[in-house]
């Protein structure tokens, strides 16, 4: 029987400086190998940055196992590493991390295997 393990789904937007959007994607094809891996080791499953050009917003969507293990990303050296790496182009705090705007899910569907009576 496959056990089914429940992701938290985070969705969040960001914001460029001007003329960066460019810059941004160059440094996310690819992103770093360790960047990736510590992403993978803290739940990660699925991360997706999608632009809005006319007003320069990054929308980010993540998939991970749990809100701690998300949060705890931060606190490691290769994402302080990134931070500092990505504040010459993006909106960003005094710690350098991201100025984000964490966005509340008000609608999901999700497809799945299993099929009622009617199906």
């Amino acid at each position: 029987m496959r056990h089914e393990v429940l992701m938290t789904r985070k969705a969040f937007v960001m914001y460029l400086n001007s003329g960066a959007e460019a810059e941004y994607e160059r440094r996310h094809n690819p992103i770093w190998a360790e960047l990736e891996q510590v992403l993978i080791e803290h739940g990660v499953q699925r991360y997706s940055i999608f632009l809005h050009p006319d007003k320069r917003q990054l929308f980010g969507y993540v998939e991970c196992e749990n809100e701690a293990e998300w949060q705890s990303i931060a606190d490691t050296e290769v994402c302080r590493r990134w931070w500092a790496y990505m504040r010459d182009i993006m909106a960003t705090n005094p710690d350098n991390s991201p100025v984000s705007t964490e966005l509340r899910e008000v609608f999901h569907i999700e497809a799945t295997s299993a099929k009622g009576p009617d199906r």
